[in-house]
């Protein structure tokens, strides 16, 4: 479906939580199946995780559709960034929920790789989920920037199917629509997926964001690759249908941004480019 990276032959190949270890029978006790389970990589959205409840008999554990979980990776946004000589810090958006991410930097050339980690652009996450002070949040080993955006959608495909394996494991029969339990951000069309570039495939839900929320999405895509490396601009239709949202809206938004200083026209009245890129 997408094609080289994304084929079914390589899905979830290469250490990530493997289907057959979401089919595994459940035992009470402590057996190396298990414990290969908790340690493998688990995809999982942030609603996922603010509904993980900790196992009785080890406080450190959390479980998530019965599968015991330690390792999880993230797709999301990156906002609130706070760096610091010895780690950063940063909350993750994806959409469906916010979560706290640390990440410590250990030499020069890893503090230069995490000064990537921008506000608003996109990051993989690979950690521990944990709890501090009562609230859940992730330690972070690894942190990428993302710049393949079919990764985004990608990711969200695979928490569904994962799911859908432990809930199969555990006997109880999915939900007509996986994807509202999911609450994942992005609408996808197996049957039509194109690249973002041209596809609302990758759009966000057509629910009613406030004001900031848009103005946020639309700085967003002008921070994309594809938008830096388009001299001319991004049109405006562009971002209507990439967001889903009606034209009046993201006029708006727009105007916001071209009064702040965040954007400006370039070709004509419907072509912008970011600033910070220009």
């Amino acid at each position: 479906m997408f094609g080289g990276e994304y084929d079914s032959a390589s899905l979830f190949s290469g250490g990530g939580f493997m289907p057959s270890q979401a089919t595994q029978t459940p035992d009470s006790g402590f057996s190396p199946a298990k414990n290969r389970e908790s340690q493998a990589l688990l995809p999982l959205t942030v609603k996922q995780i603010s509904e993980a409840h900790q196992t009785s008999d080890d406080k450190s554990n959390f479980v998530i559709d019965g599968v015991d979980v330690n390792n999880i990776t993230l797709v999301g946004m990156v906002t609130d960034k706070l760096e610091k000589v010895t780690d950063i810090s940063f909350h993750l958006d994806d959409g469906t929920g916010r979560i706290e991410v640390h990440k410590w930097v250990d030499d020069a050339m890893e503090s230069n790789a995490m000064a990537e980690l921008q506000n608003d652009t996109y990051v993989c996450v690979h950690g521990h989920l944990k709890v501090f002070q009562g609230k859940k949040q992730v330690s972070a080993y690894s942190c990428r920037v993302v710049t393949d955006f079919n990764q985004i959608p990608y990711h969200f495909l695979e928490c569904i199917f994962v799911h859908k394996c432990n809930k199969k494991k555990l006997g109880s029969p999915a939900p007509s629509s996986v994807t509202a339990e999911i609450n994942t951000p992005y609408k996808t069309n197996p049957g039509t997926y194109q690249s973002p570039a041209s596809s609302k495939a990758f759009s966000r839900p057509t629910t009613i964001l406030s004001d900031a929320d848009l103005q946020q999405q639309v700085l967003a895509v002008f921070d994309e690759p594809r938008s830096i490396s388009d001299e001319s601009g991004i049109h405006v239709d562009y971002i209507v249908d990439r967001l889903g949202v009606p034209k009046n809206k993201v006029m708006q938004a727009i105007t916001y941004h071209v009064d702040v200083g965040n954007i400006y026209s370039t070709i004509d009245d419907d072509h912008y480019k970011s600033t910070r890129n220009g």
